[in-house]
């Protein structure tokens, strides 16, 4: 059965695309996976896509989209909503409401760095390696996790702490 995941951040230009993507690429077959955003962009940020494609991920048909089209009576239930903003720096989160399993797996937004684009570019390259190491995190759950809702609501809140321990633990 394949579970229905959203990410979502205020703008969806960046860390839920990220998410969306790499999780698709990863277990696109354990997973139907979507991202959005409270108050999209509606364009996804170009170092978001560069750094997807430099690590092979595929882009093509990325968006920048609002959870209003997740929302409506006749949308696919969704099995979890992981938000990824920065409740730490005051950003805004989206509330949710459903019958799913939430999580928070806050990281900093790295469309608001500022700097040239070799500052940006790093900040989008280590915003994708706390990404991958949650992300492996969640892979690493065994299937019948999903049995038990509370059990897998505590796994899944501490992935939203996890973060990348070196280059090589998640390269993926």
């Amino acid at each position: 059965m394949k579970r229905r995941v959203l990410f979502l951040c205020t703008g969806n230009s960046a860390r839920s695309v990220l998410a969306e993507a790499t999780l698709r690429a990863w277990a696109g077959h354990r997973f139907e996976v979507f991202s959005a955003g409270s108050q999209p962009t509606g364009t996804v940020n170009p170092f978001a896509l560069g750094q997807l494609a430099a690590e092979g991920i595929a882009t093509a048909g990325l968006r920048s989209k609002s959870w209003d089209e997740f929302a409506t009576v006749d949308a696919a239930p969704m099995d979890l909503v992981v938000t990824v903003c920065d409740s730490a720096a005051a950003e805004t989160c989206p509330i949710v409401f459903g019958d799913f399993l939430r999580a928070h797996w806050g990281l900093p937004d790295p469309a608001v760095v500022e700097g040239n684009d070799e500052d940006k570019r790093e900040a989008f390259r280590q915003a994708h390696r706390i990404v991958k190491a949650r992300l492996q995190a969640l892979l690493a759950l065994p299937a019948e996790a999903w049995d038990d809702h509370a059990t897998l609501k505590e796994s899944l809140d501490r992935i939203g702490f996890v973060q990348p321990d070196d280059e090589g633990s998640v390269d993926g």
